[in-house]
């Protein structure tokens, strides 16, 4: 890397976006201490809140920092991998993804407690439909309510009593020094988390082969074979359209497996599908996901995606959003 190179980091001006752009700088500055890395704050329509026309569509949180990639305003992008649409806008590249923190979901309660403490009828707040159907698997009693925000955010709703749970990633709170509010951390046969969940992303403009040299020392190819089978299986499902899906692969030596489920909104029935395949590059794992998809259509996922589809379409038209934190 060129002694005077300098870097720009898009990031989003969430707490935990801000520490997810300063791990990743400080990550190439220890690779390489020569460099100058400028962190850039953009707001996204996540942010602010979007119309109603744009909320089926993915990228709702990195949609500006990749306008700035393709634009030359910066030299990165840092995204949690979850919020990085499956098709990349033309002319970007996934530099690196780094090593993936705890990918499961927690519950937060008020008072502390599991799941199952929680009294018949409890309000528990999520944005994630994802979440919402597989809540209501485990427990069919509760009322799921729409909650928004970033992470402290949703705490001090929680702490106000607007609701009396909310599910949050284990790894947004571990990297914000939060995780001793975690109550219970659901299994992945509870609750599959979302395709690239803990993990982060380091995004450029593509044919940048110095740039390109250096974040490659980031990347943790584990990572990134289990995510590009998550993602594979995510784009394969959607359709040009947000779905709620579950997805998580893990490596067992040599073999990939990927466990997948979509579910109905209200939790009476999941559809779900795990498949294993040898993975030694990116292309075998893309390759896993696109098949565990197709099956999962063959056992009956078709028809609850299309009923998922049109459910995000209504929210969308009343300019609700779909939210994973």
């Amino acid at each position: 890397m060129s002694v005077s190179r300098s870097l720009r980091l898009a990031t989003r001006g969430s707490r935990l976006a801000l520490w997810q752009a300063d791990h990743v700088a400080a990550r190439l500055l220890a690779l390489a201490p020569e460099l100058r890395v400028e962190r850039v704050v953009l707001q996204t329509g996540g942010d602010r809140g979007r119309d109603a026309a744009s909320v089926v569509e993915r990228g709702l949180f990195t949609r500006e920092l990749e306008r700035a990639l393709s634009d030359g305003s910066v030299e990165l992008a840092v995204h949690s991998l979850k919020d990085l649409p499956t098709r990349l806008a033309p002319g970007l590249a996934l530099g690196a993804v780094l090593e993936r923190e705890d990918p499961r979901d927690a519950l937060i309660a008020r008072p502390a407690g599991r799941l199952s403490d929680l009294r018949r009828g409890a309000r528990v707040g999520t944005s994630s439909l994802r979440r919402r159907s597989q809540l209501l698997a485990l427990r069919n009693d509760l009322e799921v309510v729409e909650l928004r925000g970033n992470v402290p955010t949703r705490l001090e709703r929680l702490d106000a009593g607007d609701c009396d749970a909310i599910v949050l990633a284990r790894a947004g709170l571990r990297r914000l020094g939060l995780e001793d509010r975690i109550g219970e951390l659901f299994e992945p046969r509870q609750m599959l988390p979302a395709a690239g969940q803990g993990a982060l992303a380091v995004e450029m403009r593509d044919g940048d082969a110095e740039l390109a040299a250096l974040l490659s020392r980031l990347d943790h190819s584990a990572t990134r074979r289990a995510t590009a089978a998550e993602r594979a299986l995510l784009g394969a499902l959607e359709g040009g359209c947000q779905v709620p899906v579950g997805a998580l692969a893990t490596f067992r030596e040599r073999e990939l497996t990927l466990a997948a489920c979509v579910g109905e909104l209200d939790g009476t029935r999941i559809v779900r599908m795990e498949g294993t395949a040898r993975a030694d590059d990116d292309s075998q794992a893309r390759a896993l996901g696109e098949r565990v998809a197709r099956e999962l259509v063959a056992a009956g996922a078709g028809p609850v995606l299309e009923r998922l589809r049109h459910a995000v379409a209504e929210r969308a038209s009343a300019g609700v959003l779909w939210e994973e934190a």
